[in-house]
C-alpha cells in the first residue's frame, strides 16, 4: 500500500452513531489510511464494538483515564492528535459523522496537485442529516480553490456551511498554530482554517461527500450552552478583528466589524483597549459618518 500519509482521528465519547462512522471506515475503497481513536474517559465503552472491525481497517484505541473534553474540547483534539505516527495528514472525524466510501480514494487521487500547490488543507462536500438518517440539507460543494476568509464570509453570509470532519489539514500547520481554546471550541475550527491555510487557497474535493449528522445530541445541534457558544462567538470575533481583518478583502470588513461589535457587546462589557482596536480599523478602512457613529456608540458604552 506504501507509506500511510493519513491519520484519521477520533475523539470518541458517544456510542450512539459509532457504528455508523465505523462502518464508513471500513467501506472505504482505499485503506490507505489509519485512524486512532481516543476514548474521553467516556461512559460508554466502545470496545466491544470495535472488537468487530479488527482486521477491517487499521486503527489504534486509546482511552484516556481523565474527562479533557469537558474543560477543554481542543485539549481533548490535540491529545487525540498525539497519538498518531508519522502521518503528514491529519482529519478529526466525529464519532457520529460518516464518510463517503471514496473519501480516502479521492483525497489520493488529488495529493499530486495537492502537494505542487503547496496546499495545507483540503475541504470536502458535506451534507447533513438527523438522527434517523433523513436528509436535512443539499449537498453543499466549493469553488476547487478558494481563499480561507472567502469560505468564511460565505458561510457567515449563510450559503454555506461547514464542519470540523469535513477538513483534512498538514500535521506542521496544527503543531504551528493549534486550535483557538474558545469554550465549547465553538469556531476554534473556523479560526484554525483561516490560520492553517497560511495564505494558500483551500483545495475542494467535491466528487466525495461526508454526512455530518445534526441533532439534539450534537453540540452544533444541542440547544443548549448558548451562553457559551455565544462567548465563543464573541472571542472569535475579536480575534478575527485584531489578527486577521486584513486578510479579508475591504467590502467584507465592515460587515465583520459590526458582527464582532454585536456578538460581544451581548456578552460583556468591551475594554477600551478592546474599542480601540475596532476603532482604528474604522478609521483605516471607513469613511467619516460610520467613524463618528462608531464613536457615538463608544462613548454610550462607558456609561
Amino acid at each position: 500500500d506504501g507509506e500511510i500519509m493519513l491519520a484519521i482521528i477520533i475523539p470518541y465519547y458517544k456510542l450512539t452513531f459509532f457504528e455508523a462512522t465505523l462502518d464508513s471506515l471500513a467501506a472505504q475503497t482505499n485503506q490507505n489510511f489509519k485512524v486512532y481513536i481516543g476514548d474521553d474517559a467516556s461512559e460508554e465503552s466502545p470496545t466491544d464494538l470495535l472488537s468487530k472491525y479488527r482486521g477491517k481497517f487499521k486503527f489504534v484505541y486509546h482511552r484516556f483515564e481523565i474527562n479533557l473534553g469537558g474543560i477543554s474540547l481542543t485539549k481533548q483534539w490535540g491529545r487525540c492528535i498525539s497519538l498518531a505516527g508519522n502521518e503528514e495528514w491529519i482529519m478529526i472525524l466525529g464519532d457520529d459523522d460518516v464518510l463517503g466510501e471514496n473519501v480516502v480514494q479521492a483525497f489520493l487521487a488529488n495529493f499530486l496537485e495537492v502537494e505542487k500547490e503547496g496546499i495545507n488543507l483540503i475541504r470536502f462536500s458535506t451534507q447533513s442529516i438527523d438522527k434517523v438518517k433523513n436528509i436535512i440539507s443539499k449537498v453543499y460543494v466549493n469553488p476547487k480553490l478558494e481563499k480561507a476568509t472567502d469560505f468564511y464570509y460565505r458561510r457567515y453570509s449563510g450559503l454555506v456551511r461547514s464542519s470540523l470532519s469535513e477538513h483534512v489539514f498538514r500535521k506542521e500547520s496544527f503543531l504551528k498554530h493549534k486550535f483557538k481554546n474558545y469554550p465549547l471550541a465553538w469556531h476554534s475550527d473556523d479560526y484554525a482554517w483561516i490560520e492553517f491555510a497560511e495564505n494558500k487557497p483551500v483545495f475542494a474535493i467535491n466528487d466525495a461527500v461526508i454526512t455530518v449528522i445534526v441533532s439534539s445530541e450534537s453540540l452544533t445541534g444541542s440547544k443548549a450552552n448558548l451562553i457559551k457558544k455565544n462567548i465563543a462567538q464573541s472571542l472569535f470575533y475579536m480575534d478575527l478583528v485584531k489578527n486577521k481583518l486584513n486578510l479579508f478583502d475591504k467590502n467584507m470588513r465592515l460587515p465583520l466589524l459590526l458582527q464582532a461589535e454585536i456578538a460581544i457587546k451581548t456578552n460583556r462589557k468591551l475594554t477600551v483597549k478592546e474599542w480601540n482596536v475596532l476603532f482604528f480599523e474604522y478609521l483605516k478602512n471607513y469613511s467619516t459618518l460610520p467613524t463618528l457613529k462608531f464613536i457615538r456608540r463608544f462613548v454610550k458604552s462607558l456609561f
